[in-house]
C-alpha cells in the first residue's frame, strides 16, 4: 500500500522555486494525488497557482524512497498560496478540501505524516499572539477527523530572509511566528520542528528558491525519519541536489511522452527514443 503524506500550508509548501534551477526528480515510486488518481510525480506537485514550482515535498519524497526502496510514497497536495491560519479554520474551505482529499487518499494509501509550512501571512499585526491557539485547533481537529493521532507532524520554520525586501518585507513579525512554531513543535506530541537556517529566497524576498526547497525537504525527512527536531543545516543536505538519472523503463517512457507533449521533441524523435527504451 502507498505511504502517503499530506501537504498543508501556504505558498512555500506549495512551492515557488523556479523549475529550471534544479534537476527534475522522476521516480516511478513517487506518486502525487491528482484528479482522484495516483500519478507519477512531476513538479509542480501543488498546482495552486500558475506560478507554482519546486516544493520541499519532492526532495522529501526522494529521500524517503532511498530509505524505503521497496515501497511507494504518495503526496497529497492541499497547500494554498497566501493563506492565513484563519483560512485554515476547520469550518473553512481549505480545511474541508484537505479533509476530503485525505479521506479519498485513505482508500488506497496509509497516511504516514503531515507536512506543514505556513506563517508568512500571519507575520504582522500581532497575529502571533493567537497563532498557537489557532494552530492547535486545526491540528487537533485534523488528527481527530482522520484518526491520525500517532502520525508525525513536521513543521518548518519561516525563512530568516523575511522582513527585509520584496514581498517579504511585510512579514515583519516572522521571528515571533517562528517562536510559536518552535514552541508548538516542542510541546505537542508527535511533532517535530525543522530549522530554515541558511535557506535563501527568490528575488521576491518571500519564497524559498529551488535549491533551498530541495535542502528543506531533506531536513523535513531527517525530522520525520529520526523523529527529532532539526535545529540547523545538515552536513549532508547537499546530496538532495544530486538526482539519480538511471531511469527505469517506465520513467523513460514518462519523460519522452512529456517531452513530446511539451513540443520539446518531434514525433519521429519520440518514436526513435521509445524504440530504444523498448529494446530488451
Amino acid at each position: 500500500m502507498i505511504k502517503s503524506f499530506l501537504m498543508l500550508g501556504q505558498s512555500n509548501m506549495a512551492g515557488r522555486g523556479f523549475l529550471h534551477e534544479v534537476d527534475p526528480i522522476y521516480n516511478e515510486k513517487i506518486k502525487m494525488l491528482r484528479n482522484g488518481q495516483w500519478q507519477m510525480m512531476t513538479e509542480p506537485i501543488n498546482y495552486d497557482r500558475p506560478v507554482a514550482g519546486v516544493s520541499l515535498a519532492a526532495s522529501f519524497a526522494d529521500a524517503w524512497t532511498k530509505a524505503n526502496p521497496d515501497d511507494e510514497i504518495g503526496l497529497i497536495p492541499c497547500a494554498e498560496g497566501g493563506s492565513s491560519l484563519n483560512d485554515w479554520h476547520p469550518q473553512g474551505n481549505l480545511f474541508r478540501h484537505a479533509l476530503s482529499e485525505a479521506r479519498f487518499a485513505l482508500e488506497t494509501s496509509q497516511i504516514c505524516g503531515i507536512l506543514w509550512h505556513q506563517g508568512e501571512s500571519d507575520s504582522n499585526q500581532s497575529l502571533h499572539e493567537t497563532y498557537y491557539e489557532k494552530l492547535s485547533l486545526i491540528i487537533e481537529t485534523l488528527r481527530n477527523e482522520l484518526n491520525l493521532q500517532d502520525v508525525p507532524l513536521i513543521i518548518g520554520e519561516l525563512g530568516h530572509f523575511l522582513g527585509k525586501e520584496g514581498f517579504g518585507k511585510y512579514s515583519t513579525e516572522y521571528q515571533e511566528i517562528n517562536e510559536e512554531l518552535r514552541r508548538f513543535a516542542h510541546e505537542q506530541p508527535n511533532c517535530y520542528f525543522v530549522s530554515a537556517e541558511g535557506l535563501t529566497s527568490n528575488q521576491d524576498g518571500i519564497h524559498l528558491n529551488a535549491v533551498s526547497q530541495r535542502k528543506f525537504g531533506f531536513r523535513y525527512f531527517e525530522a520525520f525519519s529520526q523523529k527529532r527536531h532539526v535545529s540547523g543545516p545538515l552536513s549532508n543536505e547537499n546530496q538532495s541536489l544530486k538526482i539519480n538519472h538511471n531511469y527505469t523503463k517506465t520513467e523513460q517512457m514518462y519523460i519522452h511522452s512529456m517531452n513530446l507533449a511539451l513540443g520539446k521533441i518531434t514525433y519521429a524523435e519520440f518514436e526513435a527514443q521509445m524504440a530504444k527504451v523498448m529494446q530488451p
